[in-house]
């Protein structure tokens, strides 16, 4: 998320905390784990609200308020948004989490489909309704082969220099 810079001097002069101890706290006790009080994997706070606990709930919400919000001030940057793309273990993975994202943006034009948003897990596919303006598609990565192929170009470089 997004934090005032100024909060790690407040933070280390009110707290008494070090510069360390504010790493730690703001990189391993805050986001997701901090809100939800659970872990900073979605899949464990996913798991944590459909059993009623409340702050995965809000940590669900407000994950996916950003991720709205990030898409609408996008959308006004670029002049509008033909596509959005969920990928990667959250996008591939939580079919709840794509429909929060979009819920809301319907005044830019996007719908999502219910029945393909909860049948594409783990595949690629459209998930948004036929006439819907912006097209929703969840695609997933493959992100070892992304990883092996930067991996080569980098030894390839190297190859070539003396």
């Amino acid at each position: 998320g997004d934090i005032d810079p100024a909060i790690v001097l407040y933070i280390m002069a009110n707290e008494g905390l070090s510069a360390n101890e504010v790493n730690t706290m703001l990189n391993f006790h805050s986001g997701l784990q901090g809100l939800s009080g659970v872990s900073n994997d979605m899949y464990d706070i996913l798991e944590e609200e459909k059993q009623g606990n409340d702050r995965a709930k809000l940590a669900i919400e407000i994950f996916t308020y950003h991720i709205r919000k990030y898409i609408a001030s996008y959308a006004g940057a670029m002049g509008g948004v033909d596509a959005i793309v969920f990928t990667a273990g959250i996008g591939e993975n939580a079919p709840r989490v794509r429909a929060l994202s979009c819920a809301g943006l319907e005044f830019l034009g996007v719908i999502i489909d219910k029945e393909r948003n909860k049948k594409t897990v783990k595949k690629e596919g459209e998930i948004s309704v036929p006439n819907s303006r912006v097209k929703v598609y969840c695609i997933p990565t493959n992100e070892e082969l992304v990883i092996a192929r930067d991996t080569y170009q980098v030894i390839s470089k190297g190859r070539g220099k003396k």
